[in-house]
């Protein structure tokens, strides 16, 4: 029988290759790369489940807002952190007394500075893992509802709405609040908001006075209703409306 020099050389060399190959692979380390994949894999679906959520949530049910200013002493303090209910008022009916976050359509606020963008940040508030830092968004009391008349003052001081004096227990107790005189009748799909902190709360009493229908906040302009204070977490709590306060009013 003729044979072809070498073949079985070769087979040989290469037998021995592989199995020093396999050899230099021991089942340990196969078995700890195997896990290190899947356990990157499992971190891998659990960010991208958890900002899907995130988004789902921050569209359709909550949204977070850092709070800049103090013009709701004591109800909110600033640098807060609330979570803001969307489903207020698309799904469920706007209240006397409930605090609400609108963007700025009317420019109550100055122009916001073009700082320098961190795209990260805004990445993260675009799907809601951080709160919404952005300056032309405010937060208010609502005091009127469509239709409502609202007036400063009655003899003790006290604004009444429709003819019922409210008693303010959020009204913040440190100062005295400075009467602003208006008497308004709220339009139809807008509201009338004040701050809890009157003497520091630029709120529908002096843009309407400045110019005139300007006070009034369309409906279609609120983000939702804050429902939590969720940071600092020495000040996490549910926000109050304050039913009533408004109970008398018809």
């Amino acid at each position: 029988m003729t044979s072809t020099p070498g073949t079985g050389s070769s087979e040989a060399e290469g037998a021995g290759a592989v199995e020093r190959r396999t050899r230099g692979t021991s089942p340990e380390k196969r078995e700890k790369k195997g896990g290190l994949l899947a356990w990157l894999k499992e971190i891998g679906i659990i960010v991208a489940v958890s900002v899907i959520l995130s988004f789902l949530i921050k569209t359709f049910l909550f949204k977070a807002f850092y709070i800049p200013s103090e013009s709701m002493v004591p109800t909110l303090e600033e640098n807060d952190r609330i979570f803001v209910n969307l489903l207020v008022p698309r799904a469920f009916p706007l209240e006397r007394g409930d605090v609400v976050v609108f963007r700025d359509s009317k420019g109550w606020l100055p122009a916001a500075p073009q700082n320098g963008t961190n795209p990260v940040q805004e990445a993260l508030e675009f799907v809601g893992l951080l709160p919404d830092t952005s300056e032309q968004h405010l937060i208010k009391r609502v005091i009127g509802l469509p239709g409502d008349r609202v007036v400063c003052c009655d003899a003790d001081s006290r604004i009444t709405v429709n003819g019922a004096p409210l008693t303010e227990p959020y009204v913040n107790p440190a100062e005295v609040p400075r009467p602003v005189a208006f008497d308004v009748t709220v339009p139809e799909g807008t509201v009338w908001v004040m701050g809890d902190n009157r003497n520091h709360s630029s709120d529908s009493r002096f843009h309407d006075e400045a110019q005139p229908g300007s006070g009034f906040i369309s409906i279609s302009d609120l983000e939702g209703k804050a429902a939590v204070i969720a940071w600092p977490l020495n000040r996490l709590r549910a926000l109050d409306n304050y039913p009533d306060t408004f109970a008398g009013v018809p």
